[in-house]
């Protein structure tokens, strides 16, 4: 029997340092050759680590968290052979077959994080595999190996969820085909789990509680929060708030989805207010652009590429509506519903999650009647729509019922003076008041 260890390969892309966020495999566990060992994160993705022999785990050499630098050591298998050797060095060459986990995240998934969710989207996406109870843990005297037994068979988005909620998957007896854990199990573990036989809902609701967890901040998180306080620190933001009656606005869509809604789908607010801004862009560019600060560069586009803030399961991603200017209600409606699904699925691919110009951020209802959004670095304008609140409005000196809306924003200052900014959401007001020349226009 001999020895081997497998170093953090070199995944391309000039890449010197990865996060891992997951392993897959524990001490003592049999492994095959190219059987994925791990989760690591970039910049730019999570990617899964295979093993390049076959033979049986001796140790792990990183703990979930850590940032390693590639030709690293992060584990050892015993293999059979004559003398102790290191698996085929590829530190020194890319990957062969580099896997992009289920989430191709993080450069812009990540960097939109610090802006709200998009309609309230459904949390049913996972990003990555995440460390759960019976994983490799860590103690002060180094990484030491769970009670051994049955691997749980569980989707990523299930161990995540796990996971955040302290349950042990080995716990429970899954319900879906071949055993799998579904979000289902979890669902009735965890209510089993707040109600003990003979205390009613209401008992445990009064119950002192004195729990205290403590969650690592690593893979999507860790890079979220990187990239937040990132923008904070390096853009002086300002934000500017105006109310929009949009009565006619929402007259017009009751009618078109009325006429339309069978056979060209539903549209919601959000095309409109993405046409409005696409044709205020056309008098306002200083908004649609990106600011290297380092090289002290302003680059305005022509084309809006609209990045729309997503909320998933995992965390907030913001997939890329590419040539938003060419699309009419319908067609931008329809790519919004395609990219969000992609989002929350973990099917987006690493293009649809980059290049944006310019973000637009909604909870949808759950929107509040103002926020301040914060800029995704390195653009320079974020728009944010609130919650539609109908309230007695002044007209033609009468008091009558409006649909109201307010519009947040926030600019970069060094790039955006506050009259353009004013000038560009007033712009953005005025179409959205008068929603017939979004048709025209």
């Amino acid at each position: 029997m001999s020895t081997q260890s497998i170093k953090m390969p070199d995944i391309g892309e000039g890449i010197a340092e990865v996060e891992l966020v997951a392993w897959h495999v524990q001490v003592g566990d049999t492994v095959a050759e190219d059987q994925i060992l791990a989760d690591v994160m970039t910049d730019k993705a999570t990617v899964e680590i295979p093993s390049h022999v076959a033979g049986k785990v001796l140790s792990l050499d990183a703990a979930v968290g850590q940032v390693v630098a590639v030709g690293t050591e992060i584990i050892h298998i015993e293999v059979a052979g004559a003398a102790d050797a290191e698996a085929p060095a590829p530190e020194n060459r890319p990957m062969d077959r580099p896997v992009m986990a289920n989430v191709p995240v993080i450069a812009n998934a990540v960097k939109q994080s610090m802006t709200s969710g998009l309609h309230g989207l459904p949390r049913d996406a996972r990003s990555d595999d995440v460390p759960v109870a019976g994983s490799t843990s860590v103690d002060h005297g180094g990484l030491k190996s769970a009670p051994q037994g049955p691997k749980p068979v569980a989707a990523p988005a299930v161990r995540r969820r796990a996971w955040e909620l302290g349950i042990e998957l080995t716990s429970i007896k899954g319900t879906g085909p071949a055993g799998r854990i579904t979000q289902a199990d979890l669902d009735v573990h965890a209510q089993n789990s707040n109600t003990s036989p003979g205390k009613t809902a209401g008992d445990a609701r009064y119950a002192q509680r004195t729990l205290e967890e403590a969650i690592p901040v690593i893979g999507l998180r860790r890079k979220i929060a990187q990239k937040m306080q990132e923008a904070k620190r390096r853009i002086p933001h300002f934000t500017y708030v105006e109310e929009v009656d949009v009565t006619e606005l929402e007259d017009l869509r009751t009618r078109l989805n009325a006429q339309y809604g069978a056979t060209r789908g539903k549209l919601t607010l959000l095309p409109f207010l993405i046409r409005a801004i696409v044709l205020a862009v056309r008098d306002h560019p200083e908004v649609n652009a990106r600011y290297d600060d380092e090289a002290a560069v302003v680059t305005r586009y022509a084309a809006v590429h609209l990045g729309l803030a997503t909320q998933t399961s995992g965390g907030l991603m913001v997939p890329v509506i590419r040539h938003a200017e060419t699309l009419d209600l319908w067609a931008c409606a329809a790519e919004i519903v395609r990219l969000a699904e992609a989002a929350r699925s973990g099917k987006a691919t690493r293009e649809e999650l980059s290049g944006s110009t310019l973000t637009v951020t909604s909870l949808g209802p759950l929107a509040g009647i103002a926020h301040t959004p914060v800029i995704n670095h390195p653009e320079v304008a974020i728009i944010g729509p609130n919650r539609i609140v109908e309230r007695p409005m002044i007209k033609g000196g009468m008091v009558v019922a409006r649909k109201m809306m307010n519009v947040s924003s926030s600019f970069d200052h060094r790039v955006v003076d506050g009259m353009n900014a004013a000038e560009f959401i007033q712009q953005i007001r005025g179409y959205l008041e008068c929603p017939g020349t979004l048709l025209v226009a």
